[in-house]
């Protein structure tokens, strides 16, 4: 089996309108600018009717067998960097020698080992995958090893959701009865925002413990865009509500700052990241220094579903764990689904963008009482929906 071709398709569709996506936005680093802070979220386009659009880049990688395999929801760059570096590595290679062509897309882009670069070698790893699933007819689950359970518990993240306290509870609740058992918020408040920023932090914590129960898992997502001493006090302030895990409180590139968090939030909560470091060689570095507790490489963006195979057995290998960042719930799945619960315990589960990121696809994965089932459909379950797509539009 051969790759003939190597396609960026951008997909046009639509969502029903009345209200806005987006509730609320996640804090971000650019937030230290109080213009910047001051900003809203970024909505969906309206379409002539009330619609609003859903617009989508998708990776298809053709081979000389019929095969087919999907990556979904690249960013303009990404297409851009597989069509201008990779596609020329992949025409003509087999798609089942995955090891092969991973390691020949990584050295074709040298200076794209991480950022943009490796998101496009990512994006052309998972589509293999999925072609390597759909000849041998089986989930990719199951090419990696798995099943290794038939159920994984899921935890709900709410980005985009409102922070208003009564709003806060209400979506608790409402999660709490779809049988969710760990809920992810994600403050806008930071350094900036002074100790009152602390205070409001703490608030939403102690709304969701009140609305959620004693046993309801509690996790916070600062999004890089907090400091040292606003962490510190977030944690002191939240230990009698049991706050998990506080993730991404520094930027990505600050091990020394992480490493000083350690030693000073030591005990009163776990440390979450790795979402925003690329491949094995980026997660190794925040191993060595122990730097996390709980580890989540994407495999949309550090290297694909080959290299968190790696990723996997290098923090199994330093006594820690690892849920994947929630950007794809099918490669997610996979890796998921061919792990022990011990090194995954659980999977990630987007409200709002996973849904919208599997808006074009046949076959979504949504979680059902607050667990996944092992998927069935054959590699990654790309199939897409004809109905759901307006237009398409092939990129050059």
């Amino acid at each position: 089996m051969r790759i003939v071709d190597v396609r960026c398709v951008e997909y046009l569709g639509a969502l029903p309108g009345g209200e806005p996506f987006w509730r609320d936005r996640l804090r971000r680093p650019v937030d230290v600018y109080p213009e910047f802070a001051a900003r809203g979220p970024q909505q969906l386009p309206e379409l002539p009717g009330g619609e609003l659009e859903v617009r989508q880049i998708f990776l298809h990688i053709d081979t000389d067998e019929g095969i087919t395999g999907t990556t979904a929801v690249l960013s303009a760059e990404q297409a851009h960097a597989v069509s201008a570096t990779l596609r020329s590595v992949l025409l003509g290679a087999d798609p089942l020698a995955g090891e092969r062509v991973w390691d020949l897309a990584y050295r074709s882009a040298i200076h794209g080992r991480a950022g943009t670069g490796m998101l496009a070698v990512s994006a052309v790893d998972c589509a293999l995958w999925d072609i390597r699933g759909q000849y041998f007819g089986v989930p990719a689950h199951v090419l990696l090893g798995g099943p290794t359970r038939d159920i994984a518990p899921v935890y709900a993240s709410t980005l985009g959701d409102s922070l208003n306290l009564d709003d806060v509870r209400a979506r608790t609740r409402e999660l709490r009865a779809q049988g969710f058992g760990g809920v992810k918020w994600f403050p806008r408040w930071g350094p900036n925002d002074g100790h009152a920023g602390v205070d409001k932090v703490v608030r939403l914590v102690a709304a969701v413990r009140e609305a959620g129960g004693d046993d309801l898992e509690i996790m916070l997502d600062a999004w890089n865009s907090w400091d040292i001493p606003f962490t510190v006090a977030v944690a002191r302030e939240t230990e009698h509500l049991r706050l998990r895990w506080i993730e991404e409180p520094l930027l990505p590139d600050d091990s020394a700052g992480l490493k000083s968090l350690r030693t000073l939030v030591g005990g009163r909560t776990q440390l979450a990241g790795g979402e925003h470091e690329y491949t094995r060689w980026g997660i190794a570095r925040l191993l060595r220094d122990d730097l996390l507790d709980m580890y989540q490489a994407d495999p949309h963006w550090g290297g694909g579903i080959s290299e968190m195979t790696r990723i996997g057995a290098l923090v199994s290998a330093a006594g820690r764990q690892f849920i994947p960042h929630g950007q794809s719930v099918q490669c997610n799945a996979a890796l998921t689904f061919a792990s022990s619960p011990a090194l995954v315990p659980e999977m990630e589960y987007l409200l709002r963008l996973a849904p919208l990121y599997q808006h074009f696809l046949a076959e979504p994965i949504r979680p059902e009482n607050g667990v996944i089932h092992a998927p069935r459909a054959t590699g990654l379950g790309m199939r897409l929906n004809d109905e759901a797509i307006r237009d398409a539009r092939p990129l050059s």
